[in-house]
């Protein structure tokens, strides 16, 4: 398949205090999929869609005790089982919102995960590798001495070779690029942006930093971000403006911003991307890199976690990393 369509869709959720309201999440989740496939069949052919970062749970708790008490799962689980059969049902892929997840191989750890489920089951597992501290207390990957899973997955499917990153991520370049020359050619971006960094002037940061990772990397972004209204995720609200993005950096289709669930759909040719990859002698930033000039990467600032991560130790760690920093 060279030619489907894509559909960013955005929730307005209110927080969920327990592990027992998710159910009621991949209720509305499924619904939407479903409406979005068979409501657009005469027109799209929609076979990839994507959820908001935080569309299960967000963390409303401040430590990794409470959140593994009250919100955590591990995965795979029920709901990745009801996403699985619904993608099996409709030919879908499907890049689900965010899970606060607890795995037994890393006890006193929380992740923020996200799962790209197909026809044949999970694809892969992603865990944001640069959680949004100091103020989430997840683990980064990048924490755990002797973690041997991949962090940086690449699916390939029919659709073609797609990766996701959640978030903050999107601000280090590091993050995409890495995926990119993996054979990354649909990047997904899932999100809770918030105010004033989302999809508004004068800091339209969602948009602007969606739009450069697409061209300097030369890949779709599928760009879904949350929705919700302040009262729900106090004291921060959503803007949403879900959006698509093509490999020159033109938004294909994108939420008017402004809370509430959305769901915009455009068209990705894969076959067209590979022909431009091939073709451009010009503009190729890719195979243009200069790689061996850059050391700067050599050089650690933040340092992985070697205690329990909590407020105050991020903060301590962020201080440090400025002292490095400036010497």
């Amino acid at each position: 398949m060279t030619l489907f369509y894509a559909a960013a869709c955005q929730t307005d959720f209110p927080a969920a205090k327990s592990r027992t309201e998710i159910s009621s999440r991949v209720d509305r989740m499924c619904e939407i999929i479903e409406q979005t496939i068979t409501g657009y069949e005469p027109f799209f052919d929609v076979r990839l869609l994507a959820f908001p970062e935080f569309a299960h749970t967000i963390p409303v708790y401040d430590n990794v005790e409470e959140i593994y008490k009250k919100l955590a799962v591990e995965i795979p689980n029920e709901h990745t089982e009801r996403y699985v059969t619904l993608a099996r049902q409709l030919g879908c892929f499907i890049q689900t919102g965010s899970f606060l997840e607890f795995d037994k191989a890393y006890p006193g750890h929380i992740f923020n995960t996200t799962v790209l489920i197909g026809p044949t089951g999970i694809l892969t597992k992603y865990r944001k590798i640069n959680p949004w501290i100091p103020w989430e207390v997840h683990s980064s990957p990048h924490d755990i001495p002797g973690y041997s899973e991949d962090i940086f997955p690449v699916a390939e499917t029919e659709l073609g070779k797609i990766a996701v990153a959640t978030c903050y991520d999107w601000l280090f370049p590091e993050t995409i690029r890495e995926m990119t020359f993996r054979g990354a050619e649909i990047m997904i971006r899932i999100s809770a942006y918030m105010d004033p960094w989302g999809s508004s002037e004068p800091m339209n940061w969602w948009t602007l930093v969606n739009r450069t990772r697409a061209l300097e990397n030369m890949t779709y972004v599928v760009a879904s971000n949350q929705g919700a209204e302040m009262s729900n995720y106090p004291p921060f609200s959503w803007p949403g403006g879900s959006m698509i993005v093509d490999y020159d950096g033109r938004i294909l289709a994108q939420a008017d911003p402004g809370p509430g669930e959305k769901v915009v759909v455009a068209p990705i040719n894969i076959q067209a991307l590979r022909n431009e990859r091939e073709r451009r002698l010009g503009h190729d930033t890719i195979t243009h890199s200069r790689s061996s000039l850059y050391t700067y990467l050599a050089s650690e600032r933040l340092k992985p976690a070697r205690e329990d991560i909590n407020i105050k130790s991020l903060k301590d760690r962020i201080r440090n990393a400025k002292q490095k920093g400036s010497q």
